[in-house]
């Protein structure tokens, strides 16, 4: 997952008026999210990172899902293509189509995708409610084939989870949050070999994140550690 970074223009304020303590808040927590800072403890009490604070939609999924294992070929091919999907666009925007994706993608069973022909790739480029690109629809479909293929070696999920690193990123603020890993780019490698397709490393990167298979929970996030995967760090 990725977020858009977006350019704000200041407007001088009258010399008269005074800042106050809500206003301040505001504008240290934009500061922070501007800079790629460290975690924003919001009204909750909670500490989050500055991409899952603002949007109600991307915190419920920062509290409840991201980062969280995922171990099933259905829930890992689903997010695999939603991240292809997401590629060049903002997370919130898919998270936002993401249940009219699974009504078009059939709920992003395999077996079902796979079947996919022309009527069904027509009819989805005229679904306003997803991403109408032809060439992620098609790399849908085709990765559902593969999804299957792998099956005889053992399925998508024994391969995605086979290149979990030994140790996992620590980061304190999201400057130090790595987009691309030596796993994630031999993970692609090794999913184009299979007919994967649009699964760069950094769509890897950020699939192996979202699934647990990495956590970059920032260490002060109240989320760090929650996945049961990778033990909770001590900060030194």
């Amino acid at each position: 997952m990725s977020t858009d970074k977006k350019k704000t223009t200041q407007t001088a304020k009258p010399a008269s008026r005074r800042k106050t303590p809500v206003a301040g808040a505001v504008q240290e927590r934009l500061e922070k999210i501007e800079k790629g800072g460290g975690v924003v403890v919001c009204e909750d009490g909670l500490a989050r990172p500055p991409w899952a604070v603002s949007d109600p939609l991307l915190r419920h999924y920062y509290d409840t899902e991201w980062g969280m294992p995922v171990r099933d070929e259905r829930g890992l091919f689903e997010r695999l293509s939603l991240e292809a999907f997401q590629a060049g666009l903002s997370w919130v925007t898919i998270l936002r189509k993401r249940e009219a994706f699974r009504t078009a993608f059939s709920h992003f069973v395999p077996d079902e995708v796979a079947a996919f022909g022309e009527r069904e790739i027509e009819r989805l480029m005229e679904d306003a409610g997803i991403i109408r690109n032809r060439a992620k629809i098609l790399a849908t479909i085709q990765n559902a084939a593969a999804t299957i293929a792998l099956r005889e070696e053992g399925g998508l999920a024994q391969l995605l989870w086979s290149f979990q690193p030994a140790e996992t990123p620590q980061p304190s603020t999201m400057a130090e949050v790595p987009t691309v890993s030596a796993e994630s780019t031999a993970l692609s490698k090794a999913l184009r070999k299979k007919g994967f397709q649009f699964v760069g490393p950094t769509t890897m990167y950020a699939l192996m994140e979202a699934t647990g298979i990495v956590d970059t929970h920032l260490l002060d996030s109240h989320r760090r550690g929650s996945s049961g995967v990778w033990p909770l760090a001590v900060k030194t």
